[in-house]
């Protein structure tokens, strides 16, 4: 068969029309399943904020006279290991809702100043555990995987000692901010008074 020829000429150009049409459909088909699979990932994934979770969390007056143990996390939003955890620990809460206040206690609202100075609260998050009376139990600063925080609730709902008791992990550090001393005129003064 002469390749000059009409026929072999009209084949050649439905060969390439054909292989033309076989990449574009395998590009399409790419395109998609790339798509598909970036969508899936967004919505297989939660996006928890902090605020979020300060949101739904327990306040914590009501935690300490409810009856529940609770854990309580001391976090702030440019907390990059804190942002990190959230899901984590909203997987948590759901997990231990009925049994376990979660308490959310952001270090940038001064308000929580005392309970910071009272667990001594240098870098975030800071978890403490706290029993049904409000007692503290353990604390757990930085990172925290998973499965350690999870053992230390199944101790906490089961009023048994907590298998990780005094565990640490990277930390975001920041200053406390520093409560105004020998001044009556402040309203968290209560009228104290310094005695030389």
């Amino acid at each position: 068969m002469d390749t000059n020829s009409p026929e072999s000429q009209v084949t050649s150009v439905e060969s390439n029309l054909g292989k033309r049409w076989r990449n574009f459909l395998i590009v399409m088909v790419a395109i998609v399943l790339s798509v598909a699979l970036v969508f899936g990932l967004r919505t297989e994934t939660t996006d928890v904020s902090l605020a979020q979770l300060d949101q739904e969390s327990t306040p914590l007056e009501v935690a300490l006279s409810n009856g529940k143990p609770s854990l309580m996390e001391f976090y702030a939003n440019w907390c990059t290991v804190c942002q990190k955890m959230a899901p984590d620990i909203a997987e948590l809460e759901k997990q231990y809702t009925d049994k376990v206040n979660f308490v959310m206690l952001n270090v940038d609202n001064t308000k929580w100043l005392p309970e910071m100075l009272r667990y001594r609260v240098d870098g975030i998050p800071h978890f403490v555990f706290l029993d049904k009376d409000g007692k503290s139990l353990a604390q757990a600063i930085g990172d925290q995987p998973r499965t350690i925080m999870a053992n230390n609730l199944e101790a906490l709902v089961a009023g048994a000692s907590l298998p990780y008791a005094q565990a640490s992990g990277q930390v975001s550090k920041f200053s406390a901010p520093v409560a105004p001393t020998n001044n009556q005129d402040d309203p968290r003064s209560h009228g104290s008074q310094v005695v030389n």
